[in-house]
């Protein structure tokens, strides 16, 4: 990772700036990475660290979430709690919340009212209206160019923090705060404080990105109950810990941002990363942001050739830390009906299943589907419930039938699919990620157990209110497949 760097003129707030009145323009003074230098010269935007005429102290360092708020709303500094204005850099909508909030946005500004600024308002359609374009707004935005290190990017659904991924501040907002940007593009925000993971050690061959936020969210939940610290519950007796997951609600990160570092995560593709951030919001985390690196810069400026301008946390920013060993971890699963109520695989094999549902923001992409394939090709068995592949964009769809699988021959994911008696892969989708109508394809109709790659598992979340899903990570949705069961992938992988 690049280190950070203090631009020689950091950005300055005008000193007759109001606290309560939208940030003026302010001069602002930092280096613009353009396309294909990015990862030759980068420049943190760093807050100025004044020492105090009477006291000599030095100011205390900013998290990399309060850097990116302090730039948005022109001030020099942040602290968690401070309520700020902050201006926005992308907003998305899509068929499900544009509607209401273009509705509110001309009920204030009025019914010729023009928008803040076109060419930052992305609306995408992925729910219920099906065009050509279909797609699951989170996975096209980074695909086609709209997330940006050190930017702030809002969207009116839950997972926009997704983008996190990308070393940016992403978060959901509702339909009337929505209207509000449309019109102005501002927002008043709370700084949240930082709870910061810190992910080392090799990751296993049988683990993926699921693995690790269904982990790390309920081992930072049981920080909050318990007097060992997360090394101590990571390496001390994990097989029991489903008996005290019951116990506990999906709050441990509650209107905080969760930041992820470390070797593993170093390591994770931009796809992995996205995995990653696109749960923290079940944690109840307000955002998810990752350091932005050479694997960052690369997807982004082959997408983009907009300026953008990396961020860093300081050394001496505030920060809860958790430190975990991901070589110790194992395949987990969430039990319905909450991404809380979680249990190792191997706990469960003797849970029976009805279908196999891979798709949505969090496991539709094209890795994702590669990694399902990788198992089923490895395996070179037949699957033994019905299995669904609904990939999350056109491009993802286009992948399935193009790429060839590693180490498969030449075969591509949808051949693979295909031999594995999967049902074919559909067009691009939410699908039945949140039910929909009764003909949403793969909705769950019936009290049915799904075993499935999407993000929530509360009653009715896919159809049926009397179904039962388990989140789980591609590997672990094709094991079992396979068998019929909930399934340890390591039983095809190892």
């Amino acid at each position: 990772m690049a280190s950070s760097v203090i631009s020689s003129s950091p950005f300055l707030c005008k000193s007759a700036q109001k606290d309560l009145g939208f940030p003026k323009s302010s001069q602002i003074s930092v280096h613009r990475c353009q396309k294909r230098a990015i990862s030759r010269k980068i420049v943190s935007v760093m807050a100025p660290q004044r020492s105090s005429s009477a006291t000599g102290s030095v100011k205390t360092g900013m998290t990399m979430t309060e850097k990116i708020l302090a730039k948005a709303a022109e001030k020099s500094q942040v602290v968690p709690g401070d309520n700020i204005w902050v201006n926005v850099d992308v907003l998305m909508t899509h068929d499900v919340c544009g509607p209401g909030a273009f509705g509110i946005f001309k009920r204030e500004f009025g019914e010729k009212a023009k928008v803040w600024d076109p060419e930052k308002i992305v609306v995408i359609p992925d729910h219920y209206i099906f065009t050509t374009d279909k797609r699951v707004c989170h996975v096209a935005l980074a695909q086609e160019g709209h997330c940006r290190p050190g930017e702030v990017l809002l969207g009116t659904d839950s997972h926009t923090c997704t983008a996190g991924a990308f070393g940016q501040f992403a978060t959901g907002i509702g339909n009337t705060d929505a209207g509000f940007v449309l019109g102005t593009g501002k927002i008043l925000l709370k700084v949240p404080p930082t709870m910061r993971f810190i992910l080392d050690g090799e990751m296993p061959s049988y683990l993926q990105a699921k693995d690790l936020i269904l982990q790390v969210s309920v081992l930072s939940l049981l920080q909050h109950l318990s007097p060992f610290t997360a090394s101590e519950l990571l390496t001390g007796p994990f097989g029991h810990m489903s008996e005290i997951i019951g116990e506990i609600s999906v709050a441990g990160a509650t209107y905080k941002t969760m930041e992820f570092s470390g070797t593993t995560i170093e390591s994770l593709t931009m796809e992995e990363r996205m995995t990653l951030c696109n749960m923290v919001v079940e944690a109840g985390g307000k955002n998810g942001v990752i350091p932005p690196d050479a694997t960052t810069f690369n997807y982004v400026e082959n997408r983009t050739s907009v300026p953008f301008e990396p961020v860093y946390s300081d050394g001496n920013a505030r920060y809860d830390h958790y430190r975990f060993d991901v070589s110790k971890l194992e395949p987990v699963v969430a039990k319905p009906h909450s991404p809380d109520n979680r249990a190792l695989a191997r706990e469960c094999k003797d849970v029976k299943i009805d279908r196999v549902y891979i798709g949505s923001c969090t496991g539709g992409k094209t890795e994702d589907f590669m990694a399902a394939a990788k198992l089923f090709h490895a395996a070179g068995k037949q699957v033994k419930v019905p299995t669904f592949l609904v990939p999350a964009t056109q491009k993802v769809w286009m992948d399935v039938y193009a790429l060839p699988v590693p180490g498969a021959g030449g075969k591509t994911c949808a051949q693979i699919f295909e031999e594995a008696g999967c049902d074919t892969p559909t067009s691009p989708s939410c699908g039945a990620c949140l039910g929909g109508p009764a003909d949403t394809y793969a909705r769950l109709n019936e009290p049915q157990v799904c075993v499935s790659t999407t993000n929530r598992n509360f009653p009715g979340r896919m159809g049926h209110k009397e179904g039962q899903i388990y989140l789980v990570s591609p590997y672990t949705a094709a094991a079992s497949a396979l068998t019929g069961h909930v399934t340890d992938p390591r039983e095809f992988l190892q």
